[in-house]
């Protein structure tokens, strides 16, 4: 009969199967126990109360059974010794742990049952991802009455299901409850959302610092920090050999606050501001390959600047630097095509701590964030080419500073205290209104980051760890995302190099900290 007569064989070795299944259903099995666990015809194999998965099993059977087994894990390659199966079933059996690549080795395997009756009795919630590759030959498979959980560490028996040949009957998701009763035959792999974010320290400076800023200047990304101490702004250039961030080049001054580049017509020039001994802007000399001072800031103004925002309107350049001191005045400076000259001054006898430059519906703004006042908003007048006082923001007194992001069309303001809870809020068209309060204390810092298409917000402290907050966007809010243990932090910045991301985050008190963004796949 040949080959004509495979699917009567299979359904024979099927039906005895049963019917002796059904028999050791009973209180007592028919068939005799054996010392070798197994009772063996030529094609197949009974094994009951074994153990563990026998390794004395003829290699050439093709049908094997476990009733009753007593074991409760299979291990990696446990039927790597039996090439030949074609039918594999397990009844009353109780397994915690099916390990990964478990059936590996079985190329002609059709048949992959857990017998109904028997899976009330068993802990399966999931299956190792793979289970079933290299069955190509498998038709049927049964894995009913399981309490299955549909969580990301199942998405890939979603995508088996809908990519395999076999019969598989319907199966149900017993969790999480958005999911329960539901066919997982009915699920599509969209429906999970298996990939999260984390940041994980990738390099430790050895320096404290307030300021980082990153610049793209001759091709490339560079990274620049303020070092309070030594006096130093310090460049970094990412090593592509090493894959690291090393330092290659400093400007040396004193009790340096903030390191600003700004980069205009492909020159690159950074503010340097300091608390003694005046703020100077330098030049990147490209033919001597090292910064060369061009000019003095007026030291008459800035006498202890916090702060500096560079940003372009129309085709002008500008800087405003704010400064906290009692007779100092917040300005704006212009580039003229020579050097930077001031433009206007703002805000006097107000101690600013914070500039903030922004877009609210196409119109420059500018927020002055003050330890004596509520937050204060300019707006551009193109009429005059300056900045006009237009309204306060109500309810903020004690804001340090003040960072802007925008999701969509919409824009939203991240305001710090120090002292009593930070906050989030919406512009509404005509103000700025309250959206989330976040529970600070020493907070000197609340910086929206946009890591690719993943919106952050992070809330430094100098008492605590600092929060990292992710946008839900269905909520339309932060939720908590990590925390991260840096020492007294003043600034984070977002460098994108080399299809990698990294959150640069300096420390007042301690290291300079580089963490890497990484993306987890939960359903690997």
């Amino acid at each position: 009969m040949g080959n004509a007569s495979r699917p009567f064989r299979r359904i024979a070795y099927f039906l005895c199967l049963l019917s002796v299944l059904l028999l050791t259903e009973g209180k007592k099995p028919v068939k005799p126990k054996c010392p070798a666990w197994c009772t063996c015809t030529k094609d197949n194999a009974l094994c009951e109360n074994a153990r563990s998965i026998p390794r004395s099993v003829p290699p050439d059977v093709i049908s094997l059974s476990f009733v009753r087994s007593a074991f409760t894990k299979i291990p990696e390659g446990s039927f790597l010794l039996t090439p030949s199966l074609q039918l594999l079933l397990f009844t009353s059996n109780t397994f915690d742990v099916i390990s990964d690549d478990a059936f590996m080795g079985l190329p002609h395997l059709e048949y992959f049952i857990f017998f109904y009756r028997s899976l009330a009795n068993n802990n399966l919630q999931s299956l190792p991802k793979d289970i079933f590759k290299g069955l190509d030959s498998l038709t049927n498979v049964d894995l009913r009455g399981n309490a299955f959980n549909c969580d990301c560490k199942l998405k890939w028996l979603v995508e088996w299901l809908g990519s395999t040949n076999a019969t598989v009957e319907d199966i149900y998701c017993e969790s999480p409850p958005e999911y329960k009763k539901r066919k997982i035959n009915s699920l599509s792999s969209k429906e999970f959302d298996c990939i999260i974010t984390e940041f994980e320290v990738f390099q430790s400076l050895p320096y404290q610092s307030l300021s980082v800023d990153t610049f793209s200047y001759m091709n490339d990304e560079h990274v620049v920090i303020a070092q309070p101490f030594t006096g130093k702004c310090i460049f970094l250039e990412w090593d592509h050999v090493e894959v690291m961030f090393r330092n290659y080049d400093n400007i040396t001054g004193t009790s340096t606050v903030v390191c600003k580049p700004i980069v205009i017509e492909s020159q690159l020039y950074v503010i340097v501001a300091q608390l003694f001994g005046g703020s100077h802007i330098y030049k990147r000399d490209i033919f001597a390959n090292k910064f060369i001072k061009i000019q003095d800031i007026e030291i008459l103004k800035i006498r202890k600047p916090n702060d500096i925002e560079t940003f372009r309107i129309a085709e002008d350049w500008y800087f405003v630097v704010a400064d906290s001191s009692k007779a100092g005045f917040t300005t704006v400076y212009k580039w003229n095509g020579n050097g930077f000259y001031s433009h206007q001054s703002l805000h006097a006898w107000y101690r600013d701590t914070d500039v903030e430059f922004l877009e609210i519906a196409g119109k420059p703004h500018l927020i002055l964030s003050s330890s004596s006042q509520r937050p204060v908003i300019y707006q551009w007048n193109k009429g005059t080419n300056e900045f006009v006082k237009r309204f306060d923001i109500q309810d903020m007194e004690d804001a340090y500073a003040v960072k802007h992001f925008k999701v969509k069309e919409d824009v939203y303001i991240c305001l710090t205290r120090f002292i009593g809870d930070s906050k989030v809020m919406k512009w509404g068209g005509s103000a700025f209104l309250d959206l989330q309060r976040m529970p600070s204390r020493g907070s000197m810092v609340f910086q929206p980051l946009q890591i690719r298409n993943y919106q952050y917000a992070i809330l430094g402290s100098d008492y605590s760890f600092t929060q990292v907050y992710y946008w839900d966007a269905e909520k339309a809010k932060f939720v908590k995302f990590q925390e991260l243990n840096i020492q007294a932090p003043r600034s984070f910045i977002h460098v994108s190099i080399d299809k990698r991301d990294f959150l640069f985050a300096s420390s007042f008190k301690g290291t300079t900290l580089i963490y890497k963004h990484v993306r987890v796949d939960l359903s690997a």
